[in-house]
């Protein structure tokens, strides 16, 4: 399904805090990572080129951690249309038995890069994210 994207992560020493577990900065990066590579898989080239998107809210409930050494299965999907320059889309971060420990909603923004101003995602440019839903 185009409006979903899988991937994992392995903690390592750099991503552990002094609680021995990622630190919540981390799962940030992380989200950014799986939007950003599910965004640059589904998007059309010229889009990429384009258009880059900034955080403009995070809801995060954390549930769970992991050490390092262990990883994490990340799924990330879009469950509904953008509005206006937002699209917000979902991640899921589960341990090694399959529980999610940490999951979010993210609202991100459309930025012409070229202007470095909000716009409105073209529905062309949303296309991609959308089948299947």
């Amino acid at each position: 399904m185009p409006h979903s994207f899988d991937t994992a992560f392995t903690a390592g020493p750099e991503h552990i805090d002094v609680m021995g577990h990622v630190n919540n900065a981390v799962w940030v990066q992380w989200m950014e990572a799986i939007a950003t590579a599910h965004w640059e898989r589904d998007a059309r080239p010229e889009d990429v080129a384009r258009y880059a998107w900034v955080v403009v809210r995070h809801e995060i409930d954390y549930r769970g951690n992991i050490a390092e050494g262990e990883t994490v299965d990340a799924h990330t999907f879009i469950a509904e249309a953008p509005s206006g320059a937002r699209f917000d889309r979902h991640i899921t971060f589960r341990n090694a038995a399959g529980k999610p420990i940490v999951t979010a909603r993210t609202t991100w923004a459309m930025v012409e890069i070229a202007t470095g101003r909000l716009t409105r995602v073209p529905a062309e440019v949303a296309a991609p994210f959308l089948e299947g839903l």
